[in-house]
């Protein structure tokens, strides 16, 4: 290889005193796609985000072109032609698109604002991600994965020499994907650096040059992707050998806790029904926009359905609202946890008794039973954070996670709806996590499982619902649960009149 283009040396960083990077020292090459693998809380975000400022370095220097650089800001790394596309959306809702692609980049007339240039641009931009979003589209009305191809044009509107991708195929369709990559091939051509961040280590196999693998703020190594197999990078980033990652089901009862019938919502829904067992974990399946986050949504009462009746343990009731739910010992974690379901700059105590905040008030919120609380959950869950006390925003992807699992079962739920529930999360989280679904059905907790990931979906659910367009095409159970099933469903290849 060439000379670096940038070179890491030495970087420590502590937060009120406790050390989450340990002296790590690292070459980034021009045109290379660099894969930076470990599990939540390793330490890969936060040498990312010293990279594109948004953290500062505790010690140790950077170089660029062989020039120590200082990166104090975002507005620093911009300079230098470093840009970060971030696992969490960092967008406006109440503008469009264009807006949003070139904010902080304008183009102007003067003193006037050149909306034409910008909105000619945006198309370019979005027709080179080939996707047909509007650039005069809200964001607020845009799904996750096109607020994602967003996050990407944003990105690119400065030409960066080198781009930082924090799992930005989560929420993607294969298709979409597929586009990525082929993009991603050609910023390489470019000779631009892509240092991209993934737990699907099967992309990282496909896509990546080199893999740095952090474990703990350490740095454990630097691979050829050639060299190195995906047992391999699981063993290196949890340090130990993984078991089966999913749990063996567990016997479910007979008896419905939850029955949706002819559920409805005009352009989006269309004649839903399904029902939940006690005990059981139900899978939804599906292409992004078939309407699996919707169905959530209006059985917890956050969209408006137009018909449809839901009844709990054989008793119709009305949900209008997240209260109705709760009140019916219902929860939903959010795709969006950050959107929906956490506060940011809430400590952890509050951010888990968001909902259940009542049960802690006597004329007063008792504090001390608030904090022992979330103790017992930090505990329960392995939350890592340098103090119970720490703003959400300073802890990981998937360490948030915990903490909104645990916000919904402090309101002690009898049906538990997960949307995207391991989105962004390591592959020792994930185990975790599953694992505490199985206690969960064994508890007699009944179980509805969104998600994209097709292995995911296979591995935990008892049967599947598999949705296409606002509609169910298909319920599979037992050997009919496999990919092939599933896709000729989603793809509208099979239909349930055809099964």
């Amino acid at each position: 290889m060439n000379e670096p283009v940038m070179q890491i040396r030495s970087i420590v960083k502590e937060f009120s005193g406790v050390r989450v990077l340990h002296k790590i020292t690292l070459d980034i090459f021009a045109g290379e796609v660099l894969g930076v693998l470990g599990e939540n809380g390793a330490g890969k975000s936060t040498l990312l985000k010293i990279i594109s400022g948004i953290y500062t370095k505790t010690t140790g220097s950077i170089k660029v072109d062989g020039t120590e650089v200082s990166i104090q800001s975002a507005s620093d790394a911009k300079r230098l032609g470093i840009a970060m596309i971030p696992q969490e959306f960092n967008l406006i809702s109440s503008l469009n698109v264009f807006e949003n692609i070139f904010l902080g980049n304008e183009i102007k007339n003067g003193f006037l604002l050149n909306k034409s240039a910008m909105r000619n641009r945006a198309y370019e931009l979005l027709k080179d991600l080939e996707t047909d979003l509007s650039p005069d589209a809200l964001i607020e009305n845009l799904s996750v994965a096109e607020k994602q191809m967003v996050e990407i044009a944003k990105a690119l509107v400065n030409d960066s020499r080198i781009l930082i991708m924090d799992e930005p195929t989560t929420v993607l369709t294969d298709h979409e994907v597929d586009i990525f990559f082929a993009l991603v091939e050609k910023l390489k051509k470019r000779g631009v650096t892509i240092i991209f961040i993934s737990h699907k280590l099967k992309e990282v196999k496909h896509l990546c040059d080199r893999l740095a693998i952090l474990r703990d703020g350490h740095l454990v190594s630097v691979d050829d992707v050639t060299q190195i197999n995906e047992e391999d990078m699981a063993r290196k980033m949890v340090g130990r050998e993984l078991n089966q990652i999913y749990p063996q089901r567990t016997e479910y009862s007979d008896e419905v806790v939850l029955k949706v019938s002819n559920l409805s919502i005009k352009g989006i829904l269309q004649d839903i029904n399904f029902d939940l067992k006690k005990g059981e974990v139900l899978g939804f399946a599906g292409l992004i926009g078939a309407g699996r986050t919707e169905t959530a949504e209006a059985v917890m009462g956050l969209r408006k359905k137009d018909s449809g009746v839901v009844e709990i343990n054989g008793k119709v009731v009305t949900i209008n609202a997240i209260a109705d739910a709760v009140a019916c010992n219902l929860a939903y974690l959010s795709e969006d946890r950050q959107g929906k379901g956490l506060i940011m700059n809430f400590d952890i105590p509050k951010n888990i008794t968001l909902i259940s905040l009542a049960s802690y008030v006597k004329g007063l919120i008792q504090h001390k039973k608030e904090n022992s609380v979330a103790r017992d959950y930090v505990k329960r869950f392995d939350i890592k954070a340098a103090s119970l006390h720490s703003n959400l925003a300073n802890l990981s992807g998937g360490n948030q996670q915990k903490v909104y699992l645990s916000k919904w079962m402090d309101t002690q739920p009898d049906i538990l709806i997960l949307d995207e529930p391991t989105r962004g999360i390591d592959v020792n989280t994930k185990k975790e996590i599953y694992h505490f679904i199985h206690s969960l059905t064994e508890q007699g907790v009944s179980v509805i499982v969104i998600s994209s990931e097709l292995e995911e979906v296979m591995g935990l659910s008892h049967r599947v619902m598999v949705m296409r367009s606002g509609q169910i095409m298909g319920e599979l159970s037992g050997d009919a649960i496999n990919e092939k099933e599933i896709m000729y469903y989603a793809a509208g290849l099979k239909t349930m009149a055809q099964a």
